[in-house]
């Protein structure tokens, strides 16, 4: 008895990577029940490769097959099985699940090493089937780093016999290698941005993913954002143009900047809001990008009110204020205590050059404040004359500091009339001269009072008396006064010609003057001559 049974490859089934054997064979007279049997197994081989061949089809070329026996292991694998793990025949596989474990590596997407009874060969001869194992397979001779590594998506598969009965298992082994690490380095991207962000899945609007940016930001934790959706945590809330937003966020189309508020356990906050639609594997997604403008919407409200502030103080100051461009002295505003001094209008001296203000007495004047101004910062009480739009000369005190005002340079400028005081202290000087013509009967500490009333106006800080001198001081002053040298001196008091001149040096500093001539009219002025002063002349 001759028995045939074809299972031929075809053509799609080589140019998969299959071939299966032509013809099997019996042309031996043999007993019934052993042709029986060999039958049955041509039979099952038949169909496991009539299955096997269903399943190159459903994997496409994009994906490998490994077929295992349960007592034979690693029976056979296609090209691109074999090129997802870097060797070129079924037996560099290892042939067994041991001899696989030992030469390749696996770790999940976490970096754990796989376990041995969760490799996927082992999995599949313990009876379990599975889907999408994704893990990253290394030779184990070189796992440096630089090294062969590939990310393949597994999925475990029984193949049958005519009775249901599973005869042998099979691999298919998807390429993720690409897919994986763009959407490691999207993670760390993600993770890392400093710009604050979310990542919305636009199949059910529920948040999926946040950085620690956003975290940051509003004060919320993980739990509160991811497994929420899109309207209990509403990041489009009072957005001017939130009806479109959400449009586009359902057709999965970009998100133009907008403003928007996010509602928060204290209150709100502000920010601008923009989505850019991200595809991850299969799954589309919507990543929204935030700007903090909170920070700049508190700084632009305090300047707000510190310009405030500074207006009303302006015009509420009781003496004439002026706000003037640095250079070129151009005058901005002034205040009403300047109008009420000098009876300008804001309209005659605002917006006008330096040249053209009707306010200086002398031409240069305000050149002069100006390259001053420049120079140091700040002016302290200036002597200026100033005219009145009455045509009255006013003696003047002019301050200035330096600000910047809307990224300009400009001057603040406080002018204090003192136009009465120096009338009344040239009315009282003229007295005062009138008086000291015949000053035979004062005192001496009423003539030195009047004295430094006559020069209170000067500058200098101090105006010392006669009572600041020591009695060796007043000796030799008096000599002075008589008109003698410092030789002269040291024969008369019988000092050194060095203790001579410290006394004299220490009489032009009480004094503040810088010479003898100086000196004796600062004594005079205190009704000190000298001619009755008596010495203490030192024993010869």
């Amino acid at each position: 008895m001759v028995v045939f049974i074809t299972a031929q490859s075809s053509a799609a089934d080589e140019e998969h990577g299959l071939k299966l054997g032509a013809v099997d064979y019996i042309h031996k007279p043999i007993r019934p029940a052993i042709v029986g049997r060999r039958v049955r197994n041509l039979v099952d081989l038949a169909l496991r490769n009539r299955a096997l061949k269903r399943l190159v089809h459903l994997a496409g070329l994009g994906e490998g097959i490994v077929l295992i026996e349960p007592n034979e292991g690693i029976v056979w694998a296609n090209e691109k099985a074999l090129a997802l793990h870097n060797v070129s025949t079924v037996h560099e596989l290892g042939q067994t699940p041991d001899g696989y474990r030992d030469r390749f590596l696996l770790r999940s997407l976490d970096g754990d090493d796989v376990s041995s009874q969760h490799y996927p060969l082992a999995r599949l001869l313990s009876g379990e089937c599975f889907d999408n194992m994704t893990l990253e397979a290394r030779r184990r001779d070189n796992v440096s780093e630089g090294s062969w590594s590939c990310v393949h998506e597994v999925r475990g598969q029984a193949l049958v016999d005519a009775q249901g009965h599973t005869t042998s298992f099979a691999l298919v082994i998807l390429d993720v290698t690409d897919r994986v690490r763009a959407e490691k380095r999207f993670d760390q991207t993600f993770d890392t941005d400093l710009a604050p962000a979310v990542i919305c899945r636009l199949s059910d609007l529920h948040y999926v993913r946040v950085n620690q940016s956003f975290l940051d930001m509003t004060g919320l934790t993980n739990e509160d954002v991811v497994g929420r959706s899109i309207y209990t945590l509403d990041i489009l809330a009072h957005a001017p143009n939130k009806a479109e937003a959400i449009e586009n966020l359902r057709a999965g189309h970009a998100i133009a900047r907008t403003e928007a508020k996010l509602q928060l356990r204290r209150g709100t906050r502000s920010v601008i809001v923009a989505g850019q639609p991200i595809d991850v594997g299969d799954d589309h997604y919507m990543l929204f990008t935030f700007t903090d403008v909170e920070p700049s919407r508190k700084a632009e409200a305090s300047l707000r009110q510190s310009e405030e502030r500074f207006v009303r103080a302006f015009r509420l100051m009781p003496i004439p204020t002026i706000l003037a461009v640095r250079k070129g002295f151009q005058f901005l505003d002034t205040n009403d205590a300047f109008v009420s001094v000098f009876g300008y209008t804001e309209a005659d001296v605002t917006a006008k050059s330096r040249s053209t203000l009707p306010i200086w007495a002398e031409p240069h004047a305000a050149y002069r404040i100006e390259r001053e101004l420049e120079k140091t910062g700040s002016l302290r009480n200036i002597e200026v004359q100033l005219i009145t739009n009455r045509g009255e000369t006013l003696d003047c005190l002019l301050s200035a500091e330096t600000l910047e005002i809307a990224e300009e340079q400009c001057a603040l400028i406080v002018i204090q009339d003192v136009s009465e005081r120096i009338r009344s202290e040239v009315e009282l000087m003229a007295a005062i001269e009138t008086v000291m013509q015949d000053a035979s009967w004062f005192s001496r500490s009423i003539i030195e009072k009047l004295a430094n009333l006559r020069t209170r106006s000067s500058p200098r800080s101090h105006i010392g008396e006669l009572a600041d001198l020591t009695g060796r001081e007043l000796e030799i002053l008096a000599l002075m006064c008589r008109g003698l040298s410092d030789g002269d001196i040291v024969k008369e008091l019988g000092l050194t010609r060095n203790t001579v001149r410290n006394h004299v040096a220490r009489i032009y500093g009480k004094a503040d003057v810088h010479s003898r001539a100086a000196a004796v009219v600062w004594a005079r002025e205190r009704g000190f001559t000298g001619a009755d002063y008596k010495l203490a002349r030192a024993p010869r």
